[in-house]
């Protein structure tokens, strides 16, 4: 996903330089070139070694050199030069002060200022005070305006027992950072879904047998919540309708929780008549209990208990959908491509997303995802395993080509 690209990672005095190597670790993976930029105090935190060692390249402590070569001489220049994007992770409040005040008196805080135009990351990590103090927040204010953009730290426990904010944000969190900016820069600077209103749906849904029990499926929103992200990336207004799920939802999205199929039925027929694009990748439950029990069920041996059909929500809304263009996903495991091309006409779909949820890294709960998008004409688009955001910025794609098809027509 960042092949050719190269990150520098600046690592500031924090407890949490820890997750460097984590960090390094991850954007390697995904085949990023990254040279590391160290304060004196990031080196009594983490080892120089253990971090040449990951990004297979030299680290920088140190503002001068005497080994004669010119990157050694001028490294705040030559290492700049070679940037896609700068990272600083853990940026400390006194690396965010310097820059903001443009203080460049050691190698980390000389090659920010000297970066130009290239993007700038920074994922803030200390104390709450010091985090919610008038000060910080002005030094962050001021690099905002300047076009450094930040990762909000976390609210948890901290180095210094306390709880509060400050705790560094998740690795997760600050790869997927990276790769928003880089992607936004090589294929999104139009915005291709720019003030289109996106409706987004995940999860499973849950229908109860009593007060305790419910039938469900293993669902985590994983695939809903990467389109729901992309989308927003990719300059979209997106509201996301979920079942019950372990995950954060993207910051900025209108996002609604429901639990069971006739919850997710009525918050999606709410919003349905303001959105242009219906993406539903909820796993919604065919079937609900006819009686749910007000106290919880004893054990008694045998139980019987009698299933009736939930709604369509997407056959219902084949039939108002009108300009909008609607995306359905079946989960399927065996005849994908016949039973997809049912459900793509039983519900006027313009694109249907099939995967075989028995195959390893395609199923629930999987990173990856492995599908073939079908559209009316019957074209049938396969993709091997990719990651779920990538997947959902294909999706994003195939919308935006019928988007601009309907446009012409």
């Amino acid at each position: 996903m960042l092949t050719g690209k190269t990150i520098i990672l600046g690592v500031s005095g924090s407890i949490a330089a820890y997750k460097s190597a984590e960090i390094i670790r991850r954007l390697k993976d995904l085949n990023a070139n990254v040279r590391v930029i160290m304060t004196v105090n990031a080196a009594k935190f983490i080892g120089e070694i253990t971090l040449q060692t990951l990004s297979q390249n030299p680290v920088y402590i140190n503002m001068f050199h005497d080994s004669g070569s010119l990157e050694d001489s001028l490294p705040h220049i030559t290492i700049s030069d070679t940037a896609d994007l700068f990272l600083v992770a853990p940026a400390t409040a006194n690396i965010i002060g310097k820059v903001a005040s443009g203080i460049a008196d050691d190698l980390l805080s000389t090659t920010l200022l000297s970066t130009g135009n290239k993007p700038i990351l920074m994922a803030p990590a200390m104390n709450e005070r010091m985090y919610k103090s008038h000060i910080y927040k002005h030094n962050e204010k001021k690099l905002q305006i300047a076009g450094v953009r930040f990762i909000n730290p976390e609210y948890g426990k901290l180095a210094c027992e306390e709880e509060g904010e400050g705790r560094l944000a998740s690795v997760d969190s600050i790869i997927q950072h990276v790769v928003d900016v880089l992607i936004e820069g090589d294929l999104f600077d139009t915005y291709d879904l720019k003030g289109k209103r996106v409706l987004v749906t995940a999860g499973g849904t849950r229908e109860y047998i009593d007060p305790v029990r419910f039938i469900g499926n293993p669902a985590t929103g994983k695939m809903g919540f990467a389109l729901a992200h992309t989308a927003q990336v990719r300059g979209a207004n997106v509201t996301l309708i979920s079942g019950k799920t372990l995950l954060a939802p993207p910051e900025s999205v209108k996002y609604i929780s429901v639990e069971t199929a006739d919850q997710m039925g009525k918050a999606v027929l709410d919003n349905f008549k303001h959105a242009d694009i219906l993406v539903m990748a909820a796993a919604v439950g065919d079937f609900k209990p006819k009686r749910t029990e007000k106290n919880k069920i004893k054990r008694k041996g045998m139980l019987k208990i009698d299933l009736e059909p939930t709604d369509d929500i997407l056959e219902k809304l084949g039939k108002i959908k009108n300009s909008r263009i609607t995306v359905g996903f079946a989960a399927e495991t065996n005849n994908l491509i016949k039973n997809a091309r049912t459900k793509l006409k039983k519900k006027n779909l313009d694109l249907i997303v099939v995967n075989d949820v028995t195959q390893p890294d395609a199923g629930f709960e999987s990173e990856t995802n492995i599908v073939k998008i079908i559209d009316k004409s019957n074209n049938v688009e396969e993709l091997p395993k990719r990651t779920k955001e990538e997947v959902a910025h294909r999706i994003w794609d195939r919308i935006v080509d019928l988007i601009n098809k309907n446009k012409g027509a």
